[in-house]
């Protein structure tokens, strides 16, 4: 998941001027809660120069608490928050991407490419273009610059732009949402066929050139509304609109909409509760989660199960709302039990129990008066993996809890994530291959109680302005995806998720050989190195020469790195984006 921003302004006469930088640096603090893995910021100025700032790290660490904003000069640009997917996350992946071949072209990407190996290949034999990182970003990137390519004229138009998005909509499978900036010319967002992933424009008078308009386009209407933008209209799947310098919006229809179904994880757990997702409030959702869930609780449970329950614990703070009001439809008192520590922002991938349970309680930490000699209903947006669960559960005991059940405001987590939020692999779901009871087991609870699918999409569909049919993206909890999948694609998704927590495991591993906690497999991974079996599980080498014989490389990902390796090429903790002078890149100048 992440987050994605274009602004061009009314005012295109000041050279010198950073409002749109200004404007867009403010946007990434209200989004950054859909990527703290990187962000990125590209302007564009008179004459079609190109600037930018990008790099790992939250905005604040990126733009130097908004030092580097006066870098960016220019009347329009993008910004993005990359929350990672499967795969790397080296700076050279930061985003926004730029290809100068043809006109100058800037992107900047939310979703995921199901055909990525398909598109890749083809950009090397047929279209002969350059792809420099393992992102699907850059391929979506480079094909539009080949559709539009072929035009061959030395100025194009929007007709050409909407004309060379339909051909790109030909080749790319997935879900996405994307911003894109042409040098001199203007700036354009565009949607999935599905409306997987969301983009919303808006619109307000320029403060500085009367009668003109700045226009803004959002991941989430929340940094619209912050910045004073208003007529917020979402853009609809398969929907392209273009706004060239000084001119109004153009939209179009560039490829067929082949449904209406917005991943319901946003109203799960990724937006914030202040924005309006295709025209569904985030907050009431919420809400009506809360209420659902108290009604499957007494179904449940049973009546008298459920007055014995003392008080409602949200686990914050995303199931903050659904837990208020679960407790105003039990007429249970609702209580904040545990405390959040709003600046550890990140549970890394960890490995060993010891450093997973740190990460937790670095996160939370309980109120004991809250859980001492009670029956707590522990209330969370979801249950992924089961190792935070099973750490809160114990943590409400260590407070005095009495009994411990559990309830999510989603049905189990079954299947792969696989149109951008990196949830875990299918054998890692807390939920694969096991029942309630298991589950309540697993993590220690008395009781696990879920959402029901039906219940969920209820919640949400109810609100929605095209009707209670509304859908949704839920593949997630069901395997049911909008858009064909292979089984191949699955087996990809495992592998290059095995590859990416890799490195992580065999440090962890070192760590606890250091302080004497190494057991017989950590020995053999620090003595022989890890490589990833056919489940995309981390395991120890065995053949010696770092690959797994029985490793099939369905996508291409460990033919590449074996390439590299083979090739000379020596390994390096980082890479940056060669395309353009990077201004994050620079020691800080004083400016003070």
């Amino acid at each position: 998941m992440c987050g994605i921003l274009g602004l061009i302004l009314g005012d295109i006469g000041d050279p010198t001027s950073t409002t749109a930088a200004a404007d867009l640096h403010d946007a990434l603090y209200y989004l950054q809660h859909r990527g703290q893995d990187a962000c990125g910021i590209a302007t564009c100025a008179s004459g079609g120069r190109i600037y930018q700032c990008k790099g790992n790290g939250m905005a604040a660490k990126v733009f130097h608490d908004g030092s580097r904003v006066q870098d960016l000069p220019g009347f329009m640009g993008l910004g993005h928050l990359r929350y990672p997917t499967a795969g790397s996350s080296a700076s050279a992946e930061a985003q926004p991407f730029y290809v100068n071949s043809p006109y100058g072209i800037t992107f900047a990407h939310n979703g995921n490419l199901i055909n990525a190996e398909d598109l890749r290949r083809y950009l090397d034999r047929e279209a002969h273009r350059h792809i420099n990182t393992d992102s699907d970003s850059e391929l979506m990137l480079n094909i539009f610059a080949n559709e539009l390519n072929e035009t061959g004229k030395a100025r194009v138009n929007s007709e050409d732009l909407f004309s060379s998005l339909e051909r790109m909509y030909g080749k790319c499978v997935g879900g996405w949402a994307c911003t894109a900036m042409l040098a001199g010319f203007g700036v354009l967002g565009f949607r999935d066929q599905h409306g997987i992933r969301p983009l919303v424009i808006g619109s307000r008078p320029s403060g500085t050139v009367h009668g003109a308009t700045d226009y803004m386009m959002a991941s989430e209407s929340v940094a619209l509304d912050q910045l004073g933008f208003k007529n917020i209209v979402d853009i609809l799947p398969g929907q392209a609109v273009i706004i060239r310098k000084g001119f109004a919006p153009e939209f179009r229809q560039v490829a067929p909409q082949l449904a209406y179904s917005p991943d319901i994880f946003e109203y799960v757990y990724f937006a914030r509760p202040d924005t309006i997702i295709d025209g569904i409030s985030v907050y009431q959702s919420r809400q009506n989660m809360g209420y659902k869930l108290a009604d499957t609780l007494v179904r449940t449970l049973g009546e008298e199960l459920v007055k014995e329950i003392d008080c409602v614990i949200p686990i914050p703070e995303t199931s903050n709302t659904s837990a208020a009001s679960l407790s105003e439809r039990l007429k249970i008192p609702f209580c904040q039990g545990f405390v959040r520590n709003r600046y550890v922002f990140r549970t890394f991938i960890m490995p060993g129990q010891g450093a997973r349970q740190k990460s937790v309680r670095r996160k939370l930490s309980a109120i004991p008066s809250e859980f001492k000699d009670k029956t707590v209903l522990l209330v969370d947006d979801s249950i992924v993996r089961g190792t935070t669960s099973r750490e809160i559960v114990s943590m409400a005991r260590e407070a005095g809890a009495k009994k411990v059940i559990f309830a999510s405001c989603s049905p189990p987590i079954t299947h792969a994530h696989i149109y951008g939020i990196d949830l875990a692999s299918s054998q890692e779901l807390v939920a694969h291959n096991r029942d309630r009871m298991m589950i309540a087991r697993h993590i220690g609870a008395e009781e696990v109680i879920y959402q029901s699918l039906e219940d969920l999409k209820a919640a949400c569909a109810e609100l929605s302005p095209r009707g209670p049919t509304q859908e949704f993206e839920v593949g997630v909890f069901c395997g049911k995806y909008v858009t064909p999948v292979s089984d191949e694609y699955f087996q990809h998704l495992e592998k290059i998720r095995g590859e990416s927590k890799k490195a992580k495991i065999v440090e962890g591993a070192k760590e606890l050989l250091l302080t004497g906690q190494a057991g017989e497999k950590e020995i053999n991974l620090i003595k022989n190195g890890a490589t990833v079996d056919e489940n995309g599980q981390v395991v120890p080498e065995t053949n010696g020469n770092g690959y797994s014989v029985a490793n099939r490389d369905l996508n291409g990902h460990m033919r590449r790195k074996r390439e590299r390796e083979s090739s000379g090429t020596p390994p390096v903790r980082d890479r940056h984006d060669i395309s353009l002078h990077n201004y994050a890149t620079e020691p800080p100048r004083g400016y003070e």
